[in-house]
């Protein structure tokens, strides 16, 4: 999948290159079999700098939860690619929120990619995630059978 993948059998992990690196030993995406399994994902660039998320020189935060929730779905894309998969191939999603009164905005982001016939999805609120400036964090499961090539 891509320079750090690691196989084993029937299964495959990669951290996939160019996009932001793992706060911790762990792939952004997980083969197993026809299934791929997504990481937590959040709105953080290679950077380290999060979209959607500023702090004025006060430290006061101005968060984005539309700008995240676009960025962090579209950082799933991204992980999703060289593996050849996308968006449509999504089965499940499973989203945490560190603040309920964001549900509306990430709602409607989610709607803009996604309908009925999208991925089954659960959202929870979480007292907090790995980084003070991110609202959102997802992770999914993909349903991509591997290329014949592959």
């Amino acid at each position: 999948m891509t320079d750090k993948t690691v196989s084993t059998g029937a299964t495959s992990s990669a951290v996939v290159e160019g996009r932001s690196q793992p706060r911790g030993k762990f792939p952004h995406i997980k083969r197993a079999g026809d299934f791929l399994f997504v990481s937590g994902t959040s709105s953080r660039r290679p950077d380290n700098s999060f979209v959607g998320a500023e702090a004025d020189p006060m430290g006061v935060l101005d968060a984005d939860i539309r700008a995240q929730t676009r960025a962090v779905i579209e950082n799933i894309r991204a992980i999703l690619q060289p593996a050849g998969a996308d968006l449509t191939d999504l089965v499940e999603l499973s989203a945490y929120l560190v603040d309920m009164g964001d549900f509306k905005g990430y709602n409607e982001v989610y709607a803009e990619y996604f309908g009925y016939d999208g991925p089954t999805r659960t959202t929870v609120a979480v007292h907090q995630l790995p980084h003070p400036m991110l609202r959102i964090e997802i992770k999914a499961v993909a349903y991509k059978p591997p290329a014949p090539d592959a």
